[in-house]
């Protein structure tokens, strides 16, 4: 179980801190919600308590960072794949909510940024992927966003 104040990560929104946790009556049925407060996109979820270990997940520590940046910087691009394939293949890693994931889609659309065009879904998608690894790496280091955004330059 969560607690109030937890910094956490739902997949596709990003970093979060839990609020607060509210018994709430929506369409006749009863049950409690975590109250989580995403400040990248100044948004407040509900997320019912009994689905949230499936939902959210406790930001990474520092040790899995180190890691996780390791494979950001050296790691290996596919650069084999279809557009069609390669948005699809980072569709799905961006919904695990996983770091190491969403690390994977920065880096890889990046990379393929430096070298090419990249269409507009493409364009949005490493904007959003972006904003998640930042968030979560600066909770983690506690450093600004702007901090955060100079680690990840390829």
């Amino acid at each position: 179980m969560f607690e109030v104040g937890d910094n956490i990560i739902y997949p596709m929104h990003g970093a979060g801190v839990i609020k607060g946790i509210e018994e709430k009556e929506i369409q006749g049925v009863t049950q409690k919600y975590y109250v989580i407060q995403i400040p990248m996109n100044n948004m407040q979820l509900l997320i019912p308590t009994s689905q949230a270990t499936s939902r959210i997940r406790m930001v990474a520590d520092d040790l899995s960072l180190g890691l996780v940046l390791e494979v950001f910087h050296y790691g290996e691009s596919d650069r084999t794949l279809t557009w069609k394939e390669r948005y699809k293949m980072n569709s799905d890693k961006m919904k695990t909510g996983k770091l190491q994931e969403g690390a994977e889609v920065v880096r890889d659309l990046t990379r393929m940024q430096n070298e090419k065009k990249l269409s507009s879904n493409e364009k949005r998608m490493l904007e959003n992927a972006r904003i998640i690894f930042v968030g979560e790496l600066s909770l983690i280091r506690g450093i600004t966003e702007g901090q955060a955004a100079d680690l990840l330059k390829i």
